[in-house]
């Protein structure tokens, strides 16, 4: 006669618990064993126990996955995956109210740049440049050349501004490098565009979609930086313009935006090329995304007529809404990750925003029973 095992199934009782009287050993009644000689049998190896340790109540820190079985309950219990939460609050205000601007992208909640856009109710297009510590903005140097529209990348210290508008006759190919202390014309980008998204360092960043007054419309170009010249790599799979970005060179997403309608298509840049990723729930155009890779990131507000104050969350694999924005607006642009972020400007109806809004993020996990 071979060995006598005991699965865990002999204990369940009928209210889907374990046994507690004897937990994963004891005495197998006669009545389930075809031979009664054996009866006398109560010691066994354990079925369980080296897959799915016994603790005393729950682990005091479980990993997104992990088994154990409650001795205290009596349950089979599992770490359950990670679900975003989060919300805003009001940061220190702008000296200028500014739409259609540009943040350094790279920077965080407590130190960024804010360089450009537009002003007032008549959208003046404007030079200034701020900067952030988390709790005020100073007026530092201006850029070199008036624009709005413009794309953002690199930290507080060391930042790109990127094409942009500086209305008729059109778009600008000029770039500009920020050293901490001042604004530098550095090489320009191969094509003119606007309300372009963008990725990256002041040394290694993208550039992508945007408005192309050459086509006329919305562009799926691409360009790469590498801190001295602009090279053009794959398109993305859908032009558009409107698009939030996040991340960095080699590992960013490309947000929404608009073709010729708002629309919620998501794209991953792995450093070669894009690859339709999860749409968000909510379609919009000239939205915020905050983060730093193609596998965490936030994206807030837009334009969906009226104005959206609604917060994604990206897990690398599905958009979760999370808390909203405490001022629903469009045009705005952002900086830091997707726990530590900043909102910064932006129009919420007719009016332009000198509001910061912080967000404080993090993920909540369950301790979930599987019996």
């Amino acid at each position: 006669m071979g060995a006598i095992t005991r699965g865990i199934a002999n204990n369940i009782l009928g209210s889907g618990a374990v046994d507690g009287t004897d937990a994963l050993t004891g005495t197998i009644p006669a009545t389930n064993i075809a031979n009664a000689s054996l009866d006398n049998l109560t010691t066994f190896p354990p079925s369980v126990d080296a897959g799915i340790p016994q603790v005393a109540g729950d682990p005091p820190a479980p990993s997104e996955g992990d088994v154990w079985y409650n001795s205290n309950t009596y349950k089979l219990k599992v770490r359950g995956v990670s679900a975003a939460t989060g919300s805003w609050s009001t940061g220190g205000s702008m000296n200028t109210a500014k739409t259609l601007l540009g943040v350094s992208n790279s920077g965080t909640q407590t130190s960024a740049l804010a360089f450009g856009g537009a002003v007032g109710p008549t959208s003046t297009y404007t030079v200034t440049t701020e900067l952030y510590d988390g709790s005020s903005w100073t007026e530092v140097n201006d850029l070199n050349t008036t624009r709005a529209y413009m794309g953002g990348s690199g930290t507080a210290t060391a930042a790109l501004c990127v094409a942009g508008y500086v209305g008729p006759p059109g778009n600008i190919t000029n770039v500009e490098s920020w050293n901490g202390t001042s604004w530098t014309e550095v090489n320009d980008v191969n094509t003119a565009m606007q309300n372009s998204g963008d990725a990256g360092t002041q040394t290694a960043a993208i550039t992508f979609g945007g408005f192309d007054y050459t086509l006329p419309g919305a562009s799926p170009k691409t360009e790469s930086w590498n801190g001295t010249s602009w090279t053009e790599v794959n398109d993305t799979n859908t032009g558009r313009y409107g698009i939030g970005g996040n991340g960095t060179s080699t590992s960013a997403l490309g947000v929404a935006g608009d073709t010729t309608v708002t629309v919620a298509n998501v794209e991953s840049w792995n450093g070669t090329s894009w690859t339709e990723v999860a749409d968000l729930n909510q379609a919009r155009n000239t939205l915020s995304v905050s983060g730093t890779s193609n596998t965490s990131a936030i994206a807030a507000g837009g334009s969906i007529s009226p104005d959206s104050a609604q917060t994604e969350s990206w897990n690398g694999t599905s958009w979760t809404e999370i808390g909203d924005l405490s001022t629903a607006r469009r045009s705005a642009d952002s900086a830091g990750s997707s726990i530590s972020a900043l909102q910064v400007g932006g129009t919420s109806g007719t009016t332009v925003q000198a509001l910061t809004e912080e967000w404080n993020g993090g993920a909540g996990n369950l301790n979930v029973d599987l019996a």
